[in-house]
């Protein structure tokens, strides 16, 4: 079966929920454009705004600790700086370019978690870094994508007896058509997806953030210990470096180098 695109997703604020693009435009050397360039940052996190450094994932809100952030929908503007935060009971709109805005949004975000008087998020931006999980690995890894084999997650599925959506693993780029886990034994090949060629550089850890299942905001499955379980490990998906700019679109190829 023939290798191609099947989803293509930006994380615009680090553990909220994604938007899907039918296409973007990949630059060599940098990451998923919009990609985590925001986090809300629990208290006494450490960052400086002045002399801005990436951060621990443990230093920031996130599914892997709130589960309910799932339930959060999330939708970022860049061209008007505007984030439009919504769920089934209180939503906002927040021009985040501003320092107001942000501080509103993060008093959003208190309020939605129910955080008591004393613990105030804050929203940071991590420009010019990113918040992703590998970011404090190293200036190549932060700028890495993301990327999910769905034959793998139905392989995976098919073993446990449940249902599993790709989408827990929030990778930036899903693909189709590859072997059931073949990616995580391609680590220092290149492949070329839609016009863009990537050099896969790590397998991914997975963490309880897996667990939570997007449409509940529940933790329904034990994703990493059911991995390992199954398969003596617990990556799922692989991060790969843009060694070629390009344009990805849905439904477009990929290709083995």
């Amino acid at each position: 079966m023939a290798m191609k695109i099947e989803a293509l997703t930006r994380f615009p604020i680090k553990g909220l929920s994604g938007q899907i693009l039918d296409s973007v435009t990949l630059e060599a050397g940098h990451g998923f454009p919009g990609d985590r360039k925001f986090g809300f940052a629990r208290p006494n996190s450490g960052f400086d705004p002045a002399n801005p450094k990436p951060l621990p994932k443990g230093k920031f809100y996130m599914l892997a600790r709130d589960a309910s952030l799932a339930l959060l929908g999330t939708e970022y503007d860049e061209d008007t700086g505007m984030l439009s935060l919504t769920a089934d009971d209180i939503s906002g709109r927040f021009d985040i370019g501003t320092a107001a805005g942000k501080q509103e949004a993060s008093q959003f975000l208190k309020a939605y978690l129910s955080l008591p008087d004393e613990e105030n998020p804050q929203l940071y931006e991590a420009s010019p870094h990113r918040f992703t999980d590998v970011s404090v690995d190293s200036a190549e890894m932060m700028n890495a994508v993301s990327i999910i084999n769905v034959d793998s997650v139905d392989a995976f599925a098919r073993q446990i007896g449940q249902a599993v959506d790709p989408r827990r693993f929030r990778g930036n780029i899903q693909i189709s058509g590859l072997a059931p886990f073949a990616e995580l034994d391609m680590v220092g090949q290149e492949i070329t997806v839609g016009s863009a060629r990537l050099k896969i550089v790590r397998r991914t850890r997975r963490c309880p953030a897996t667990e939570v299942n997007l449409e509940t905001g529940e933790r329904d499955m034990k994703t990493p210990r059911l991995l390992r379980e199954h398969y003596s490990h617990m990556d799922m998906g692989v991060y790969a470096e843009v060694v070629q700019g390009g344009v990805l679109s849905v439904g477009g190829a990929v290709e083995l180098a």
